[in-house]
């Protein structure tokens, strides 16, 4: 058998051959896992469950981070530099123990202790629940961004919002999606630590009112906002930053008409209502729906969010509560505040509410503090997900925010006018609020106007907003645009999910591309080296054996370990073209069937993602993948040849397992759709032998495709389908997918199939809606790129045959992800928008002498 290759230890976990744990360190580590259990836990071994270990465990490796937590802390206080702040709704985190234990530099140590006391790590590790607090690659994004930070020393906070309940659970029953609550909290969160004595009261509702001719919110209501701080480590510098997510608390008094009414339970009752508010994590970030829980969460975190900047603004000395600072003119030099995507774009009429409403700030001087200040991602191109709020909502739910955004469009519309006179056009495609149909505030008109920097996550998808998203707004003032293509954190992408890469990269390069992604270029210099050829393979092919092996135990599949390890895992949508693949599943299908005998490259098709709950095509995608897998797999015709797996409640946890196994990722959306699109980049830096990390990407001209094709050049790159260009062409004159079906007949067979019920005999009719997608809406041109697709991935399969010539291109793909490493985007960041500068010099490690002046009595985390 081919994975006797592997003991079984090795089948269940990827060891690092770096890190020696020295022995008073393993008694240490021993002595405080021991205490835990003791005196946190209040359990002995006798009775203790493998949780109860868990929590011991992650209690010992905090332990580690805190006195570097407050010392970090400290150092902010003393030298008072400027501060950045990310405000996002979502921060996917995933796990937290085994990316802390490597920050710190103490998985050999960790490992050995729970070895010496019978425990394994590998099973402690799985316990963990993912901090599920996103959707996809926003969420994800925000993740690897706080990790660069620290890591780059750059003094910054993540804001965002502790969802009770994170990105649904997903079940695959009966090959339909099913959504179960994810209720990650249940069991507590060692890595929390909550600060009541930072609780901000947050207001709703009421009305405004007219005092000596200034506006005065009145009677609104009142929920308070908790923060959670969770420490965030950079690599091995003593740096810990903190992640402070808000959770909704009632009032503690009751109106008084409640007693009297003797309706107490009731009222006790009701406090959940405020509550509700950071229960659950929006399940979509792809489309606008205009919910008023959603504008709650949105206010919610930027209201408490600037109420705490603020006070950490005036309070510029350590531990000091009273308020020192009180000159606003200074906040741009000390604070800088990143909108990730408009989700936080609230933030703008609340902090000009909070200059000149509460600090008293004239407002013109206050408006040029807050675009000072603010800077603005921008993540989507697609029309439907631009956030856009129905102006009665915001009257009942923010009615003096309402004013001072009709006060900030009155000023816009004049800068316009003044610039363009007589375009009276110009003038109601740039305004805030808009007219036509249904009165809504267009909150990425705002971001826009009421920041100094705007930025896209991809060069293409930058200059698609100048070019056309917003066009106008670039045409006025150019010089705010900029680009920032995103980036990935090396460590958990590479350094934590593929060890056996990552060593074979550090015996011939050294560690420093842990920190400084582009000495990965240095591997081009082995690529005739076959000896390092030969070794990557091993890599890959090792972690091919350990995910096949874990596939069968949660699938029941049988997967050939030699088969091309084809990898589509993001969200289900339309435009990320799920179905393009599935159309290629059938096709190669359909060959086997014609000639059972054809010479086929084995292919094992992994597809992986959840659909929003109310989005139908998306679940029709899931069902249709899921009932042509059960069709291909039990076909004694293909054999082996071909599988095809969905990969159930694909998340941060799973993607670490998958990932390293891959040789090719998907990355298949329609040109011009896809902002970036990270998840190649993790194949790029995170696939062990065959990738930026070991992958290989087949894909469009979209995204960030385009800059990776730049960097590793089109012949490690397969590449199909239109250019942004063809695409306007195309869609200008009028396209027809029928002209493309008739055209072609595999792709109309396959067509058919779906649409008969070849795959659903049981329900003929099924996949209608699917077909009727493919036949008369097919807005995302998949009939127009299949053949070229189909083309491409049969030199896939070609190039595949040749080993010599797959590992190279792997080689070259790994070689050349230095660009997409976060680090290098925060850096940017850094100087070209936030006006901080990135350090190297590492912080005394808690064991180090400190001078005097910082050893304060109750230090903490502010």
């Amino acid at each position: 058998m081919a994975d006797k290759m592997l003991t079984d230890h090795e089948r269940r976990k990827q060891i690092s051959v770096r890190g020696i744990a020295q022995v008073e360190n393993v008694a240490n580590i021993k002595t405080t896992f021991n205490r835990h259990l003791h005196f946190t836990l209040i359990k002995d071994r006798n009775v203790a469950t493998p949780r109860d270990y868990y929590f011991a465990l992650a209690n010992t490796v905090r332990d580690h981070l805190v006195s570097r937590w407050i010392r970090t802390q400290q150092h902010y206080y003393e030298t008072d530099p400027k501060r950045v702040y990310y405000l996002s709704l979502e921060f996917y985190m995933g796990r937290t123990l085994s990316n802390t234990m490597m920050n710190l530099g103490i998985q050999a140590t960790v490992d050995e202790a729970l070895y010496q006391l019978g425990l394994d790590i590998e099973e402690l590790q799985e316990i963990e629940e993912d901090a599920g607090l996103g959707n996809g690659g926003l969420g994800r994004l925000a993740a690897c961004f706080v990790d660069s930070m620290a890591t780059l020393g750059i003094p910054a906070c993540g804001y965002g919002l502790r969802y009770e309940y994170g990105i649904f659970k997903q079940l695959i029953r009966d090959g339909w999606q099913v959504e179960e609550p994810d209720d990650w909290l249940r069991f507590g969160n060692p890595w929390e630590k909550a600060r009541p004595e930072y609780m901000i009261p947050v207001n709703f509702g009421g009305r405004v009112i007219k005092e000596n001719n200034k506006s005065k919110w009145v009677d609104t209501q009142v929920v308070f906002a908790m923060p959670y701080d969770t420490p965030v480590p950079g690599y091995r510098n003593n740096v810990v930053n903190s992640l402070r997510l808000w959770s909704a608390k009632a009032e503690n008094h009751f109106h008084l008409k409640f007693f009297n009414d003797g309706d107490y339970i009731q009222a006790v009752m009701d406090r959940n209502l405020s509550e509700n508010i950071t229960r659950v994590l929006y399940p979509n970030d792809n489309f606008f729906e205009g919910k008023e829980l959603r504008l709650k969460q949105q206010y919610f975190l930027v209201a408490a969010t600037l109420q705490d900047i603020i006070r950490r603004f005036k309070a510029n000395k350590y531990g000091n509560r009273e308020s020192i600072r009180v000159d606003f003119k200074t906040f741009p030099d000390k604070v800088a505040m990143q909108l990730n995507d408009t989700h936080p774009s609230i933030a703008i009429p609340e902090m000009m509410r909070l200059l000149v409403d509460i600090e008293e700030l004239d407002w013109d001087t206050a408006w040029d503090i807050s675009v000072k200040t603010f800077a603005y991602t921008n993540h989507t191109l697609l029309p439907e997900a631009l956030e856009r709020w129905p102006v009665h909502l915001m009257e009942s739910l923010l009615p003096r925010h309402l004013e001072i955004i009709y006060l900030i469009n009155l000023n816009l519309l004049n800068e316009v006018k003044a610039r363009y006179p007589d375009d009276l056009d110009r003038m109601r495609r740039m305004s805030i609020v808009e007219e036509h149909g249904q009165k809504c505030i267009n909150m990425a008109h705002m971001c826009i106007y009421g920041s100094h920097a705007i930025n896209g996550v991809a060069a293409l998808h930058s200059d698609l907003l100048q070019k056309h998203t917003f066009k106008d707004f670039f045409e006025m003032w150019p010089e705010k645009f900029q680009n920032k293509t995103n980036g990935i954190t090396p460590r958990r992408w590479l350094l934590l999910s593929n060890p056996s890469l990552a060593d074979l990269i550090c015996d011939k390069i050294g560690e420093g591309w842990v920190t400084k992604l582009d000495e990965l270029a240095e591997l081009k210099t082995l690529a005739n080296d076959q000896t390092f050829l030969d070794a990557l393979t091993r890599v890959k092919r090792e972690n091919k054996l350990r995910v096949a092996q874990y596939l069968k135990e949660e699938y029941n599949v049988d997967i050939n370990p030699n088969s091309i390890f084809d990898l589509q895992v993001k969200r289900i949508h339309e435009y990320k073209r799920q179905l393009l693949n599935c159309l290629h599943v059938i096709t190669l299908y359909n060959r086997m069937k014609r000639d059972p005998n054809a010479k086929i490259v084995p292919r094992t098709v992994l597809v992986g993602g959840k659909a929003a709950p109310g989005y139908h095509m998306a679940k029709q995608i899931i069902k249709l993948i899921t009932s042509v897998a059960s069709v291909v797999n039990d076909d004694p015709i293909v054999g082996d040849r071909l599988k095809v797996i969905y990969l159930e409640n694909y998340r941060v946890s799973m993607a670490e397992k998958i990932i390293p196994a891959a040789d090719l990722s998907e990355q298949i959306s329609t040109a011009g759709t896809e902002a970036s699109g990270t998840g190649n980049m993790k194949f790029m830096g995170n696939h062990p032998t065959n990738n930026l990390n070991g992958a290989l990407t087949i894909g469009t001209l979209d995204g960030a495709n385009v800059e990776m094709i730049e960097e590793m050049g089109k012949e490690n790159f397969f590449l199909f389908g239109m250019t942004v260009e063809e695409v306007h062409e195309l869609e200008k004159n009028g396209y027809n997918a029928q002209s493309f079906i008739s055209k072609n007949s595999d792709l109309a067979l396959c067509i058919d199939q779906i649409e008969s019920g070849y795959f659903s005999p049981d329900q003929p009719d099924l996949f209608k809606d699917v077909a009727g997608v493919l036949r008369h809406h097919d807005r995302f041109l998949l009939c127009a790129d299949y053949e070229s697709y189909i083309k491409c991935q049969d030199e896939v399969s070609k190039t595949y045959m040749d080993s010599n010539k797959w590992a190279k291109m792997c080689l070259m793909n790994i070689a050349s992800s230095g660009k997409f490493s976060s680090d290098r985007t925060i850096a940017d960041y850094a100087k070209d928008i936030w006006g901080v500068e990135p350090s190297e010099e590492k912080l005394n490690a808690p064991y180090e002498p400190v001078e005097a002046d910082h050893q304060r009595k109750g230090a903490k985390p502010s």
